[in-house]
């Protein structure tokens, strides 16, 4: 859907939507019973009158898999994710799975599901190799940043470490995404007294400051859970474009809230902070090639032009 005004075109304004965060803990390697786990959430969440519904990173297979990969890998034409995409019939469904790709390369990946479709699937792009982190060794990293039309306005995906570099977000937000989906499998490091848990604090901290710095909502899902004697902290949050927390779900125990997200509230934002009007994008692209040209010695690139 789009409207005209004069020789432009743009997608339709975001509208007001109820978003369920469905902070879940799956089950390592099994895909039928986190499937059946899927398919109970997406029922509850539609009674409770949302239009989307968004599960945590690799919600259908869990995170430590190691060895497994290759073998809880689903291409989008698999029985399991197809069966996903069914049930996103009457309530649009963000889920993260392993997508096998051409070539048999296997990515950290997310998709969105509308009504019986694949709208969307974003490859996580940033895959953390530190601490105790080893991404990389079993996935193949995304190379594409992308927002993408909804029927409640546009929006678009990262998967947790997509979401500690700026540039991710800024790159969804100028191209229009209204509505940033975070989906994490995130550990729990450290508490505080009557603070509860550091890196979920930190989190907030981080997604309060996207949301304000982008003026767009932000949507994180993390999952709950241990696997291998890691526990994954939960504290899924939705988050207003004045960084403001519109629903939360407390850390540590599986649990179903819905966000409203006001259009409003959005127009609001972006009329009072006109970040996004007042980038520079052409400075941008020249400040990034330079910085290219530094970083990887290359010889300055031509300048053209008409005589």
């Amino acid at each position: 859907m789009c409207y005209r005004l004069g020789f432009i075109e743009g997608p339709d304004p975001m509208q007001t939507v109820r978003v369920a965060l469905a902070q879940i803990a799956p089950k390592l390697g099994q895909i039928a019973p986190n499937l059946d786990t899927h398919e109970e959430t997406i029922a509850k969440a539609r009674r409770e009158k949302a239009a989307v519904v968004v599960f945590p990173e690799l919600s259908m297979t869990g995170y430590l898999l190691r060895d497994q990969v290759q073998d809880v890998a689903l291409t989008l034409k698999s029985p399991a994710f197809r069966r996903l995409v069914r049930a996103s019939r009457g309530i649009d469904v963000i889920a993260g799975f392993v997508e096998e790709a051409a070539g048999h390369t296997f990515h950290n990946a997310a998709a969105y599901l509308s009504k019986g479709r694949v709208v969307h699937v974003h490859r996580k792009v940033y895959l953390p190799t530190y601490g105790m982190f080893d991404e990389g060794r079993d996935f193949a990293a995304g190379e594409v940043v992308r927002a993408f039309p909804t029927s409640h306005g546009t929006s678009g995906i990262l998967i947790c470490e997509d979401a500690w570099h700026p540039t991710s977000s800024w790159i969804l937000a100028q191209d229009g995404a209204e509505i940033l989906f975070v989906l994490s499998s995130g550990p729990t490091r450290g508490t505080k007294p009557k603070r509860g848990i550091t890196s979920v604090e930190v989190w907030h901290d981080l997604l309060r400051a996207t949301a304000q710095f982008q003026t767009s909502y932000v949507v994180y899902v993390n999952r709950v859970g241990f696997e291998d004697g890691l526990n994954f902290g939960g504290g899924s949050v939705a988050i207003d474009p004045f960084g403001r927390e519109v629903a939360g779900l407390a850390g540590l125990t599986p649990g179903l809230t819905v966000a409203e997200l006001d259009a409003e509230a959005l127009r609001r934002a972006r009329t009072v902070y006109p970040l996004l009007r007042d980038e520079k994008i052409e400075l941008v692209h020249r400040e990034t090639l330079r910085l290219r040209e530094k970083k990887f010695l290359l010889p300055p690139a031509r300048k053209t032009g008409r005589r």
